[in-house]
């Protein structure tokens, strides 16, 4: 059977970079991936990150950090019938500000403004996780803690 030609661009299975697949299984007792899109998965492409959060993460899951391009983190509730509705909490930071999230929503995160860390306090149902990055290769190499995690001197 011949491919078509745009049919490159439709990603329908989740494939991962090794620097991700290497971390996945414990990423699995909380959460499970839908999808993640990069570069290095289809040629050109912005990243984006989809997963399920169905369970509270026992500790902070994202350390804080800062990337040299923009991000858009979404927290999506899973009830067609009251989508504004997170059915669980989530605790993130923008720079030294706490967030307790409990309904759906989406965060823009600034190139060069810290964010995270990231926790789930609590998921009655599953909560749809979103990011989007304006860059081809999602990273964080830039991790800082909080003012409230710097040792006093």
């Amino acid at each position: 059977m011949n491919k078509r030609k745009y049919e490159k661009y439709i990603l329908t299975d989740l494939k991962l970079p090794a620097n991700v697949a290497a971390r996945q299984s414990e990423y699995n007792k909380r959460a499970t991936r839908i999808l993640w899109l990069e570069d290095e998965i289809m040629t050109g492409a912005s990243s984006i990150i989809l997963s399920w959060y169905w369970k509270p993460t026992e500790q902070e899951s994202t350390p804080s950090h800062v990337h040299d391009f923009d991000e858009i983190i979404g927290f999506i509730g899973s009830d067609p019938q009251n989508p504004h509705e997170l059915y669980g909490e989530v605790e993130v930071w923008l720079e030294d500000e706490k967030y307790l999230l409990t309904k759906s929503c989406l965060i823009f995160a600034p190139k060069g403004v810290r964010h995270c860390p990231l926790k789930v306090i609590r998921a009655d149902r599953p909560i749809l996780f979103v990011a989007f990055s304006v860059t081809t290769k999602y990273t964080k190499d830039s991790i800082i803690p909080r003012i409230s995690e710097t040792p006093q001197k």
